[in-house]
């Protein structure tokens, strides 16, 4: 399993980053692999059970992925994505603070059969995920987001 951990602050408040995270479909813009995400049940606000479909790109190749909204909380999300190779949990912890809103991302990619002798040699492509989506995901909010 690769576990990637990274923490950041945002200048905008807990509940209106909450709602911008929980829809998934917002990927787009903060996520460096996702290139498509799309809601595939239900529209409005997103609950528990909400689902999307995600097309992102890793090392040059495409995969899709379908993810669903697991748990949502005023101060956490978790998304959960599958597809044949692999299992993706997302898990977005959020605390209010001075300066706005503190944000830890964790994600931690489980792979399945064969997949899972590659997870050593794709350690280092997730941590260098994690360090762009430092800079993709505060962008995108404020960018998002009203103060």
């Amino acid at each position: 399993m690769v576990h990637v951990r990274r923490s950041f602050t945002v200048p905008r408040p807990l509940p209106a980053v909450n709602a911008y995270l929980a829809d998934f479909a917002n990927a787009v813009d903060w996520d460096p692999g996702t290139q498509e995400c799309a809601r595939t049940n239900g529209t409005g606000t997103p609950t528990e059970g909400a689902t999307w479909h995600n097309v992102s790109e890793f090392r040059g190749r495409s995969t899709e992925l379908e993810y669903r909204l697991d748990h949502r909380s005023e101060d956490r999300l978790t998304f959960i994505g599958t597809n044949k190779t692999a299992t993706s949990t997302d898990d977005i912890t959020l605390r209010p603070t001075p300066e706005g809103t503190e944000i830890t991302y964790d994600a931690n990619i489980q792979f399945h059969g064969l997949a899972r002798l590659a997870d050593p040699f794709l350690r280092s492509e997730f941590e260098r995920l994690g360090d762009e989506i430092t800079h993709t995901m505060p962008e995108a909010i404020e960018s998002a987001v009203p103060r």
